[in-house]
């Protein structure tokens, strides 16, 4: 599973002009369930952003996790970050997983992700989708979880 974690102060997805989805200070996560992913990697991917400690404490270091500051998130799948790009300049996105496959996978990484106390709203799998956000710090994180 790949993820893309942006600390953001809000997001917002929209389909056909219509807002699906959105969040307030937090995490926008862009997800692509890879070809052989697994549910207890959807697991373990939404433990670990969970407690992942990007947001700032007092002091002004990164010291708390989302769940520390009662953020919310904004998951929205995206399958081109399984992009291969190592050959020509047409990206080929065959280690993606196959739609009904990673539709499953990323209705369960968000409902794991809500099973950890995080309020999340999401994208709608397969649809060509507005994204809206403010980039807090900026801070973005590559999340790649090897199998």
């Amino acid at each position: 599973m790949r993820t893309l974690v942006q600390r953001v102060s809000q997001a917002s997805v929209s389909v056909d002009g219509a807002q699906i989805g959105k969040c307030d200070a937090g995490l926008l996560i862009l997800v692509c369930a890879m070809a052989g992913d697994t549910p207890e990697q959807t697991a373990k991917m939404a433990s670990k952003i969970s407690k992942l400690r990007i947001f700032k404490d007092d002091a002004g270091r990164m010291n708390r996790s989302l769940v520390d500051i009662g953020g919310a998130a904004l998951v929205v799948s995206q399958f081109t970050l399984a992009a291969d790009t190592r050959s020509g300049n047409r990206p080929g996105f065959s280690t993606a997983a196959r739609p009904e496959e990673g539709r499953a996978l990323y209705e369960k990484f968000a409902a794991d992700l809500a099973d950890l106390g995080v309020p999340v709203e999401t994208g709608e799998f397969g649809a060509d989708m507005a994204v809206n956000l403010t980039n807090d710090g900026p801070v973005t994180i590559w999340l790649d979880d090897a199998k």
